[in-house]
């Protein structure tokens, strides 16, 4: 019996993009199995941009979160936008997210450049599931068609999965013949001390209103792995005094709860018992400090 001719491996980088609050984190989620993004109802949620990747023996598919595009307001915004818009030049299948309700001209510049890519284009149009019908959207579907004429459209709802597989079996025909770029037990390009910060964020983004969670930045200062379990400390870093007492609360309560909703998703992410402490220190405008901004990871 002849022997079958093997499949070359194949390679590739798919970033996702788009303005805040449309899904791109549930979106990256579903499409790589693992919890690795942040996921709250509120905009500016992610900061950094997060890798996630998926191995089988044909390919290895690189995914990219990334910050929503936003005019930024500071130098920590400026460093969001510059992960977004370098997400542009090194993909090889780049993810245009949307969703139902967003206006196609909103934020047009970035838009205009996605449009000249000459890698290809995916449109996910997410959230379909707040639709009464298919009428509604066949209209959002044309306008989307005139505004980006060489993307191909995927309609999903990435909160109950729906098209989710069909978008990733395209992603695989699109991507080149490559051999891995990560070990094929890698399931992201960030060390364990990322997933403790975005996960104690992601708890001060649901626990606090206003400004609070997007003044606040968390440092890992100390990470004790044994067989058994994890000793974490962590640093919640925020810019005013004022925000500081209303992060810790009254007699210490609120922090006490976001420490008992982090350590039980640490522990869950690690399949380990975990010891997590929290402190709170003032460090004023750190968003708008250069030397702030390097030290945290935001600038090179």
């Amino acid at each position: 019996m002849e022997n079958e001719v093997k499949k070359p491996h194949k390679a590739g980088f798919v970033n996702i993009v788009g303005n805040p609050n449309v899904g791109k984190s549930t979106l990256m989620n579903d499409l790589v199995g693992e919890r690795i993004s942040i996921i709250t109802s509120k905009a500016q949620t992610t900061r950094h941009r997060i890798m996630g990747i998926v191995n089988t023996d044909e390919y290895q598919i690189v995914y990219s979160d990334t910050p929503g595009v936003l005019k930024p307001k500071y130098k920590l915004q400026e460093s969001m936008l510059n992960f977004s818009e370098g997400a542009l030049t090194d993909a090889d299948v780049l993810l245009y997210v949307t969703d139902v309700v967003e206006d196609p001209e909103k934020n047009k510049d970035f838009l205009d450049r996605v449009a000249k890519e000459k890698i290809p284009v995916l449109l996910v149009i997410n959230k379909i599931d707040l639709l009464k019908g298919n009428e509604e959207l066949e209209k959002i579907v044309r306008e989307w068609e005139s505004r980006l004429p060489n993307a191909e459209i995927y309609c999903t709802s990435a909160t109950e999965r729906f098209n989710v597989d069909n978008l990733q079996r395209r992603i695989v025909e699109l991507l080149p013949d490559s051999p891995p770029f990560f070990g094929k037990d890698a399931l992201t390009d960030k060390p364990a001390r990322f997933f403790v910060t975005e996960i104690v964020r992601e708890k001060l983004l649901l626990n606090y209103d206003k400004e609070i969670p997007y003044s606040a930045e968390v440092i890992v200062e100390k990470f004790d792995e044994s067989d058994g379990a994890i000793h974490i400390m962590c640093v919640i870093y925020v810019e005013r005094d004022s925000q500081k007492g209303i992060i810790i609360g009254k007699g210490g309560e609120k922090i006490k709860k976001v420490g008992i909703e982090a350590r039980k998703d640490i522990e869950k992410f690690f399949g380990k018992s975990v010891y997590l402490q929290l402190f709170v220190k003032v460090e004023k405008d750190w968003r708008n400090r250069e030397n702030k901004l390097k030290s945290f990871g935001y600038l090179d």
